[in-house]
């Protein structure tokens, strides 16, 4: 079983804790996949003081040759160097429209329990949208690289840096965190800690966070510049619970606190905010 399940979770407009997979020794030509669904309550937008819960698609492959997918990244582990793991990265950014954050997984649907679907006369009385007046941001496709270094069977220092987010397709986005593995660990338990920083360029601050003198003329939000730097700081706990030798159920709890120029964006109503997940998984 790999060291960590990992969720592919985005709190507020797809600001993702990008993390990779440990690697997993298995015989040449064999695969390790997780497939489940579960329920999330995050941020609206990166930002948001209002959350929605959402049914969240879980899907994890590994395969013998170091190719991975894990939720809406994809890598390739280059070593085979149980202390350091490189290679390449790419993961999907989500789109950001008025309503918040969009789409988590290409193809599968959000359901905002907490709305449900007006009809419309409700739709005369629902207020307007958290971001109304704002530029719809796509999805992006983002290209980049990770590395991670193992200080020793229960600590891991993790890295990771990814380019194309934002509205031209310019932002970068650098990961820097630490893990403490194995916190619990058991025949059927196992908990993580992870802790770590966000540091981004203008680029991608002032697309999610910015407001041009466009969308401030047309929304209820000043303009602002944002000037990129470090952007959040973030911890969370991992516990997976083995419930048998097939399936999974895993939860995840992440905190964020925006800093620095995100934190002073007129789009943001509370700075820290927390992420809960949990899903069941099947392991095939």
């Amino acid at each position: 079983m790999n060291k960590l399940l990992f969720l592919a979770l985005t709190a507020g407009c797809g600001a993702a804790w990008a993390q990779t997979p440990a690697t997993n020794p298995m015989p040449d030509g064999s695969r390790d996949m997780y497939v489940g669904l579960g329920v999330q309550s995050a941020p609206r937008y990166e930002g948001a003081d209002s959350h929605k819960v959402s049914a969240l698609p879980v899907l994890q492959v590994q395969w013998s040759n170091g190719l991975f997918i894990s939720g809406m990244s994809a890598g390739w582990h280059l070593t085979d160097d149980p202390t350091f793991e490189v290679g390449p990265l790419v993961a999907v950014h989500p789109s950001r429209d008025d309503e918040g954050a969009g789409t988590e997984i290409g193809g599968v649907g959000v359901t905002d329990f907490a709305s449900g679907i007006p009809s419309p006369i409700d739709k005369r009385q629902l207020p307007a949208a958290p971001l109304s007046g704002m530029d719809r941001i796509g999805a992006r496709l983002q290209a980049g690289a990770f590395a991670n270094y193992y200080l020793n069977p229960r600590w891991r220092v993790t890295s990771s840096v990814l380019f194309g987010a934002g509205k031209e397709r310019d932002g970068a986005r650098l990961e820097l965190g630490v893990q403490r593995l194995g916190v619990v660990d058991n025949a059927r338990h196992r908990m993580s800690l992870s802790a770590g920083v966000t540091v981004v360029n203008r680029r991608y601050d002032d697309s999610y966070l910015g407001v041009s003198l466009e969308e401030s003329l047309r929304s209820r939000f000043p303009a602002y510049e944002a000037a990129g730097g470090l952007h959040d700081a973030h911890a969370g706990v991992r516990w997976n619970w083995a419930l048998s030798p097939s399936w999974m159920l895993t939860t995840n709890v992440q905190t964020t606190r925006l800093l620095g120029s995100a934190r002073h964006s007129p789009l943001v109503e509370r700075s820290t905010d927390t992420t809960v997940s949990t899903a069941i998984a099947l392991r095939f």
